[in-house]
């Protein structure tokens, strides 16, 4: 039906994992929400799963499903510990999602991702920088973690600088990296943001 989303970096995702000739299964972790990404992967064939921790989310994501006549296979989950058999994901993605957590919860995360991950196969995270406008506000929870409010809630955002989540991936092959700062408006506001984007192969 032509979904439209409104993060063009998995777009890009998108287009590195058409280019694999792995297995077309896809994992969105963080996959609530009005328009769920995990859509347009639906429409290039992919079956597509997804798990997503806020009920309010996950009912969004039924809607969503029911209107358009998706079967997204959105479920409640953690990405802490992912309901998955080892190594049985070509493709896996958290965007604008991982870092709504501590970088102990973080790396928990990661490393159950790339558990789950095939040989080859390829994951897109990204972190929020040192250069978002947001930085160093909230209560301070640890290095470069702080608990802020986001749509009259408090919520976790921890920060990284440009190289630091590389560590995350010592044992994976990087084959995209873009540093992103974002000047907009926003509810009627200039708004400054700060991304680290990365799409990495499980070797």
């Amino acid at each position: 039906m032509g979904i439209i989303i409104k993060q063009p970096q998995l777009y890009r995702f998108l287009n590195y994992c058409n280019d694999c000739d792995l297995e077309k299964n896809v994992l969105d972790c963080g996959a609530g929400g009005a328009c769920p990404p995990l859509a347009i992967f639906s429409e290039f064939g992919y079956k597509t799963y997804g798990i997503e921790i806020s009920d309010s989310q996950i009912e969004q994501a039924k809607m969503f499903s029911e209107k358009y006549n998706y079967n997204l296979n959105i479920t409640k989950g953690d990405m802490r510990s992912l309901p998955f058999e080892n190594e049985s994901i070509s493709y896996v993605y958290s965007y604008n999602s991982i870092f709504h957590m501590t970088k102990e919860d973080m790396n928990k995360s990661i490393n159950e991702i790339k558990r789950i991950l095939k040989p080859g196969g390829l994951c897109c995270i990204n972190f929020l920088s040192l250069y978002d406008q947001d930085y160093g506000q909230g209560k301070r929870l640890g290095e470069n973690e702080f608990l802020q409010i986001e749509r009259g809630e408090e919520v976790i955002h921890t920060y990284y600088d440009m190289n630091e989540a590389e560590d995350h991936f010592i044992d994976m092959k990087i084959i995209f990296k873009e540093n992103r700062i974002l000047e907009r408006i926003y509810e009627n506001k200039k708004i400054k943001q700060g991304y680290i984007d990365y799409i990495v192969q499980k070797i």
